[in-house]
């Protein structure tokens, strides 16, 4: 249980690029512009990828995350980036089932091949109120 509650940081990480192909699949069968998605994914994906390798210990992944946003002259995006991952860590330590979720390999249906997903109905006409 305790190896629950405390996730190494590279670990955790690793998991969470494995989330990231689900969000992938999601947002290549959207038809709006993605440039924002793809860049904040992609920073989002650089951060994971150098905490995965760095693997600081566990109560210094904030101040790692910190250091991170620091190190950039320009940076909102990434600091944003470094909250989500935060937010999702305390998440995973406080939550069994979502760790689990993530060590299981984030299974959705949106990972694999994509879904037929059923026909949606139009959008109602939005009333504009004076």
């Amino acid at each position: 249980m305790a190896a629950l509650m405390n996730p190494r940081p590279g670990e955790f990480c690793r998991h969470l690029l494995n989330a990231l192909d689900a969000s992938e699949g999601r947002s290549k069968r959207r038809k709006r512009d993605q440039t924002p998605d793809t860049i904040g994914l992609g920073l989002k994906r650089g951060l994971l990828e150098r905490a995965a390798e760095d693997d600081p210990e566990p109560e210094e992944f904030e101040g790692w995350l910190i250091a991170q946003v620091l190190a950039e002259p320009a940076s909102g995006g990434l600091r944003a980036m470094c909250g989500e991952i935060l937010d999702d860590y305390r998440f995973a330590a406080a939550d069994p089932g979502f760790q689990r979720w993530l060590t299981e390999g984030a299974p959705s249906a949106d990972a694999g091949e994509p879904v037929d997903f059923v026909e949606r109905r139009p959008r109602r006409e939005r009333s504009v109120v004076p």
